[in-house]
């Protein structure tokens, strides 16, 4: 059995067992796409088939990308990983850690041990954290009145830290306020920024923080999976004309568009002649940078509508390096250890190997995030892609 055979029958099994209304999947290698397939309905009970022009939310795909523009000001000399963020964005220099609640239920407040950089933003350890994985993000949200990050407002932004810089890995807003620091070194808005440096070099014209009526005429359906297993569509949508280009979660796109960005990664910053970054920069992402710091395997979710309990790989190391979660170990599906990957709250993921000349993107539109049927569906999905490769 080909791999297109082994990959279409399981895809569509999924489909027909009613577990996905729709999934987009693709496979790259070094010299290009080596399958692509879309199955299933754009809604649960439509009639739009799934297809490659589809448009989907990417959401934290979107931390490769903005991480990339970081790195591309880094090789320019107008950002400094390691120097205190406040030199770009003084505002940063003002956010206050939060130790505790005072009896009247006010946060506690104090300066932090260290100033935030740069790395530490693209890293997760700048002491920022999601109100979906972090209960007490939720608790100063809704004490101060303040909307959560899909917004895309500057106050949501603007939230306490809860740890020191560089003391624990926490998953975060961080790669958003580094989106903000590309802005103030180039003079750009983010989305002009990526178009000019990143998604006009790479032809990738149909991924967008902004969906225009066209686009939106393309759009798959959020899903919500219900208690009972079954799906449902829901209204869903990142707000027009949001103040902020969040670089961390507010892409949307096609997926073979994105696969173009990963081909660059995986081909050392190039692809189609068109470079983004130094094969050196690259090289540099895929290097562990949190240190003897590590991911949690297991992270626990305080939002149910947003995201289940992430078991990321059991029994597997995890780092972080710049933009990507990176495994230690091979994973048993037959990633290879150094692996670049993350994924995304609508059950989007991709990963990015290196040393098997290999990368993957799968795109759902279904919440809440690390669903179990989907998981299934991609944990089979790796097996098969090895196997046959």
């Amino acid at each position: 059995m080909s791999l297109s055979t082994a990959l279409d029958a399981l895809l569509k099994s999924t489909i027909d067992n009613g577990d996905l209304p729709g999934v987009i999947a693709m496979v790259a290698n070094r010299d290009g796409v080596i399958y692509e397939a879309a199955h299933g309905m754009r809604a649960v009970g439509g009639s739009v088939p799934m297809s490659l022009d589809t448009f989907v939310w990417f959401a934290s795909l979107s931390k490769a990308v903005t991480t990339t523009a970081a790195l591309q000001l880094v090789e320019r000399g107008k950002l400094d990983l390691d120097a205190p963020a406040a030199q770009v964005l003084p505002e940063i220099g003002r956010i206050p850690v939060r130790t505790g609640w005072n009896v009247d239920g006010s946060p506690m407040l104090r300066a932090p041990k260290t100033p935030v950089t740069l790395r530490n933003l693209l890293t997760h350890t700048s002491g920022f954290a999601y109100e979906f994985f972090n209960a007490g993000v939720i608790r100063e949200q809704e004490s101060t009145g303040t909307p959560n990050v899909v917004s895309g407002t500057h106050a949501t932004m603007n939230r306490a830290l809860v740890r020191d810089p560089g003391t624990a890995w926490e998953y975060s807003i961080g790669i958003d306020w580094a989106g903000r620091m590309v802005e103030a070194a180039s003079g750009l808005r983010l989305r002009d920024y990526f178009a000019e440096h990143i998604f006009g070099p790479l032809g990738m014209g149909d991924v967008t923080f902004q969906a225009n009526e066209e686009q939106l005429s393309r759009a798959a359906a959020m899903h919500a999976r219900l208690p009972d297993g079954s799906l449902a569509a829901i209204p869903f949508g990142i707000p027009p004309d949001v103040e902020v280009d969040m670089g961390g979660h507010a892409l949307s796109g096609r997926v073979p568009h994105y696969l173009r960005f990963c081909r660059a990664i995986l081909n050392g910053g190039v692809l189609d002649g068109h470079r983004i970054l130094a094969a050196t920069t690259v090289e540099l992402m895929g290097l562990n940078h949190i240190g003897e710091l590590s991911l949690p395997n297991r992270m626990k979710a305080t939002m149910p509508t947003l995201s289940n309990d992430c078991h990321l790989h059991p029994g597997v190391d995890l780092k972080w390096g710049l933009g990507f979660v990176l495994n230690v170990q091979a994973t048993p599906e037959g990633r290879s250890p150094g692996t670049l990957a993350w994924a995304g709250l609508p059950n989007t993921y991709y990963w990015i190997d290196r040393k098997s000349g290999i990368t993957v993107v799968i795109a759902t539109q279904i919440l809440p995030f690390w669903d179990a049927k989907v998981r299934a569906m991609c944990d089979e999905f790796e097996r098969q892609v090895y196997r046959h490769l």
